[in-house]
Order: structure tokens, then C-alpha cells, then sequence
């Protein structure tokens, strides 16, 4: 049975840990995020070239990276964000493959902030995209972040737009004020593939 590996991707703060959350809790499926193996990758090799790149600024006095301090940095400048893309990207991708091996046959589900900026389609059969009213995203990583307004529409602005992932979604699920409406979308497009036909969730 061909494996099938569903990728959830979306704007900061839309929702995508919820979703996964759920489906990890209510169908037991395996989830590999792409945030984990990023903090992971900033670590060795890679901490040297981010302290040889930005200096002892980015450190903490016991040595390990201050991430709020690198933050700050990456999403101010696009060419800075590119270079650190660019230094952890292929560890995520490496992870990610190996995980996803050790699991077949079963579902597997990717999450993958950056999976369209990154171009990591290929890793998964298929997208899902969560997306939400604009205003609720804002609020909602103001809040998730303890960030200002400014701060906060940096981080935003540094990604692709919702909209554009919407587009290139297979699927999309809008993630409002309402839980039950939420899941009823994840529950129809777990037992449907985006081609309309009924898929085994295991």
C-alpha cells in the first residue's frame, strides 16, 4: 500500500498545531514537525556558522543560541532569513525522509510551515493549507508570542501570504472561532483524498 502523507502548512499562528494535534489525539496518526528538527539543526556545525555570521550576540552566557535574538534578526532582513533557510533546510528534509521511512505503511502527517517556500511538496501526496481571518492570525500570535503589533506583522509578512498558499493547497481548512466546525473539515479531508476518493486513515 503506497504510503500516504498528508502536508499541513499555513500561516504563522492559522492553526496547523491544532489540526495536527487532533489528528494525532483522535486518530492516532504519527506527526513529524518541521519546527522540531529546526531547532534541533541549530545546534554543532550550524550554531559555529550562525555565531561566526552574527557574532556572540545571538548566545546566551551559557553558550546556546538565544533564538528571540536571531528572530529578531532573520525576520528584519530577507537575506538573512534566506541563510539561515538555506544552512537548516536540508537537515529538516533529511529528518523528515528518514522519519517518514521508519513509519510506513501507514498515514503520516507533515507538519511544514514553510513546505511551499521551501519546496518540499515532493516529500508528501498531498497539502492541506490552514488559514484564517487575517485580524484572528494577528491577534492570535500578538498573543501566542507575547509580540507586539509591529513585531508581529514582521513575522507575518516574512512568509508566503495565505492566499497564495491557498492556492497551491490540495486542501484547505479554515480554522475560526469554532472548534466543531474546524475538525468537521479535518475529519472529511483525513477520509477523502483530494481527488474525491475514500482513503483508509491506516
Amino acid at each position: 500500500m503506497k504510503q500516504r502523507i498528508i502536508g499541513i502548512t499555513g500561516g504563522i499562528a492559522t492553526g496547523k498545531t491544532t489540526v495536527s494535534d487532533y489528528l494525532h489525539k483522535t486518530y492516532g496518526l504519527p506527526i513529524l514537525d518541521a519546527d522540531l528538527y529546526a531547532r534541533q539543526a541549530l545546534n554543532n556545525e550550524r550554531l559555529l556558522k550562525i555565531s561566526d555570521r552574527y557574532g556572540q550576540s545571538v548566545l546566551d552566557e551559557q553558550g546556546n543560541l538565544d533564538r528571540r535574538k536571531l528572530a529578531s534578526i532573520v525576520f528584519a532582513s530577507k537575506s538573512d532569513r534566506q541563510w539561515l533557510e538555506e544552512l537548516i533546510h536540508p537537515y529538516i528534509k533529511e529528518c523528515l525522509i528518514a522519519e517518514a521511512k521508519q513509519l510506513e505503511p501507514s498515514t503520516v502527517v507533515m507538519v511544514i510551515p514553510l513546505l511551499f517556500e521551501a519546496k518540499m511538496q515532493d516529500l508528501v501526496t498531498e497539502t492541506w493549507s490552514i488559514a484564517c481571518d487575517p485580524h484572528q492570525q494577528l491577534q492570535r500570535l500578538i498573543d501566542r508570542n507575547h509580540l507586539s503589533e509591529s513585531e508581529a506583522l514582521q513575522r507575518i509578512a516574512s512568509q508566503m501570504s495565505q492566499s497564495e498558499k491557498i492556492e497551491l493547497a490540495d486542501v484547505v481548512i479554515i480554522n475560526s472561532d469554532n472548534p466543531e466546525e474546524l475538525f468537521f473539515q479535518v475529519d472529511n479531508a483525513l477520509l477523502h483524498s483530494p481527488l474525491g476518493i475514500f482513503l483508509n486513515v491506516i
